[in-house]
């Protein structure tokens, strides 16, 4: 029994503990809500929470980083462009 409830067919309880189930899984890493670090096993249920919690604040790095990126890329361009056109221009002189 966990929290009241039996765990799934599968799980293997004995004297009263989960000792073998599917669902069981060790994370190691930081707690994204309060940056403690963090090193335990727990039911997978149980941990979708914290898991989807960090998935969505790596999507958001990724995100910034390719607006970011995208940002950066625009000014290039558009220096290469002005670059491009004055010698355009400067070129058109010279040939008058």
């Amino acid at each position: 029994m966990m929290g009241g409830d039996e765990c799934v067919e599968d799980g293997a309880i004995r004297n009263g503990e989960l000792v073998k189930c599917r669902f069981w899984i060790h994370v190691q890493g930081q707690n994204p809500q309060t940056g403690e670090t963090i090193s335990n096993g727990d039911c997978a249920m149980a941990w979708m929470p914290v898991l989807l919690i960090e998935n969505s604040k790596v999507n958001r790095e990724t995100g910034a980083a390719v607006e970011s990126m995208r940002n950066e890329s625009v000014t290039a361009s558009q220096q290469v462009a002005g670059a491009l056109m004055q010698l355009a221009n400067t070129k058109q002189e010279l040939l008058k």
